[in-house]
């Protein structure tokens, strides 16, 4: 197992599948991962024929599934712990990776500490009944360094995400669901498939149309109305630019299904 690729990458259809391959160690993110997976975004990025990702992990053999542990903290005991940083990607190689796709974190366990804050930066979340969230860090004289502590409350709001950090307590799937930190909820063993076929329901939508919107909503959080208004001017003039457009007006004419060519 030890010889195995710790994040691995497949395509399919229009889909990129990016899972987390370490297993044996809960996941949890050491040099290697780290590495891996921003080479996986950047394939993923400069593929034109992938227009959006699932972020996965492999579960399998662990008697308590964990989508990520966090940190390797035995990596950062011996002296690597500026490994599990990229340059561009930050944490795990993803945290504060800019992109222009959107990526579905797909969870079937527990995400946390740092396998929360990659969660929590993923544009999406798919979980199971099983699954949990959690920043633990203060349990161990650690803060969330990877995002964490700004993002959480941003979703789950101020008081909720202020418990969540300071007991370092995760909270249920069903809990994340109900304050809008997961999308869609499933049995456990479903993740991936529920994943994939909200995956394929945005393939349905213009590739061009999908990225420029995501951009002002990312942006939304932090900018103020002028911003996002030139913002939105300018993707919308950009999407009017492409040869997309006029298909996309063709099919509604006729009354047919779009065929998106993503330019």
């Amino acid at each position: 197992m030890s010889d195995a690729p710790k994040v691995t990458y497949e395509v399919s259809g229009k889909v990129a599948v990016i899972t987390l391959n370490r297993p044996e160690a809960r996941n949890a993110v050491n040099g290697e991962v780290a590495a891996a997976m921003e080479a996986a975004i950047d394939k993923m990025e400069a593929d034109d024929s992938v227009w959006i990702g699932i972020l996965t992990a492999n579960t399998a053999g662990q008697e308590r599934p964990t989508f990520c542990a966090g940190a390797d903290l035995k990596a950062i005991n011996s002296g690597q712990a500026a490994d599990l940083n990229t340059r561009r990607g930050g944490f795990g190689g993803f945290v504060y990776r800019e992109r222009k796709k959107p990526v579905i974190v797909a969870v079937d366990g527990l995400a946390t500490a740092g396998g929360c804050e990659i969660v929590l930066s993923a544009d999406m979340v798919v979980a199971s009944t099983r699954s949990a969230f959690g920043l633990a860090e203060v349990k161990r004289n650690l803060i969330a360094g990877a995002g964490g502590l700004f993002r959480l409350p941003r979703i789950l709001g101020r008081n909720v995400a202020m418990e969540v950090i300071l007991t370092g307590d995760p909270i249920p799937a069903q809990r994340a669901y109900d304050l809008g930190l997961v999308n869609r909820l499933c049995e456990p063993g479903k993740a991936d498939e529920t994943a994939m076929a909200l995956a394929a329901q945005i393939c349905t939508s213009a590739p061009l149309a999908v990225w420029e919107s995501r951009k002002v909503v990312l942006a939304a959080h932090t900018s103020d109305d002028d911003t996002l208004i030139k913002m939105t001017n300018e993707g919308f003039g950009r999407v009017l630019q492409s040869e997309d457009v006029k298909e996309g007006l063709t099919a509604f004419i006729e009354k047919r299904p779009p065929k998106w060519q993503g330019r």
